[in-house]
């Protein structure tokens, strides 16, 4: 029997995209994106989804279907996922699941956190009382009222300080209280073969800088003005994408362009780095790839499994 699915994770700019094409196409499968930010259709240049003349070779499902307006989660995604690979089962087409968002895959492979949806005008409450202040201010507040949930997060991740700060409002309790009891996972792990792409940190920053200026040439620019003057809330995730909070202080007049793109590069670096402890301590069953040649040591490892 055929694997329920083939797992490739792996750091920015790694070469994920191109190795889970390479996979679809041997094994007639379908790529599917596990990258919390290329479900944004307004995003396609600077998250560096795959291009039209890629999604025209095989199937690529869970890219670009969402409007940066929305809030997506892990938790949206895992429903939609959850449909995705219904629909595929019952065509006997093997997913190659793809992307650089650890807790997608841990929540695929393990399950999820069984959190109450918070209603949205708690969210808009929330947000509307979170406006106008730095993330180190709303995790001070966040420490002043869940001091457990506080300390397990940055003061630097807006996003999950605001999320929880969503949660503690609309139950009364820490977030942290809910993150025990999972919900039952969707892939069974020890028939999904799971790869982690891992090249040498040197060279991958030289790809994410060389990556960065070929997204520039691409329309990164014009991407990003088109998202700022749609005026989105600044806290929402794709207004958080690596590159355009910086693109957007260029554009409104607040930085250099070239501050603008050395920061971005910066910051995306920054973000490979933790994908690597992520998943060293996160995906205990992924086999790492060398990235010297990842195409080989994968199909070597289907073979094996043959």
């Amino acid at each position: 029997m055929p694997p329920r699915a083939i797992l490739i994770a792996g750091p920015t700019a790694s070469g994920k995209s191109a190795l889970a094409l390479a996979v679809a196409q041997r094994i007639g499968g379908a790529v599917l994106n596990a990258d919390s930010m290329q479900v944004y259709r307004d995003l396609r240049v600077i998250t560096a989804r795959p291009t039209p003349e890629e999604e025209r070779l095989v199937p690529h499902l869970l890219f670009g279907h969402v409007d940066a307006a929305v809030n997506y989660s892990v938790g949206r995604w895992l429903a939609d996922f959850a449909a995705t690979l219904l629909d595929l089962d019952a065509r006997g087409v093997t997913p190659v699941i793809a992307g650089g968002t650890g807790m997608y895959f841990k929540a695929a492979l393990y399950g999820l956190s069984d959190i109450p949806a918070v209603p949205e005008e708690v969210r808009a409450r929330v947000r509307a009382a979170a406006a106008g202040k730095t993330p180190q201010e709303l995790h001070a507040e966040l420490a002043a009222r869940d001091p457990e949930t506080a300390a397990r997060l940055r003061p630097t991740d807006p996003q999950r300080i605001l999320r929880a700060l969503e949660v503690l409002t609309a139950t009364g309790k820490p977030l942290a209280s809910f993150q025990g009891p999972r919900s039952a996972p969707l892939l069974d792990a020890s028939a999904c073969p799971s790869f982690f792409l891992a090249p040498e940190r040197e060279s991958l920053y030289a790809r994410i800088d060389a990556r960065f200026d070929r997204m520039m040439e691409k329309g990164a620019l014009d991407e990003v003005a088109a998202l700022r003057d749609r005026r989105l809330d600044p806290a929402l995730p794709a207004m958080r994408a690596h590159g355009v909070p910086h693109l957007v202080a260029f554009l409104d007049g607040r930085m250099k362009l070239e501050e603008a793109v050395m920061r971005g590069k910066l910051d995306t670096r920054r973000y490979a780095k933790r994908q690597f402890t992520f998943a060293r301590h996160q995906l205990p069953g992924f086999q790492w790839l060398s990235g010297a040649a990842p195409e080989a040591e994968l199909n070597a490892a289907l073979n094996a499994l043959a």
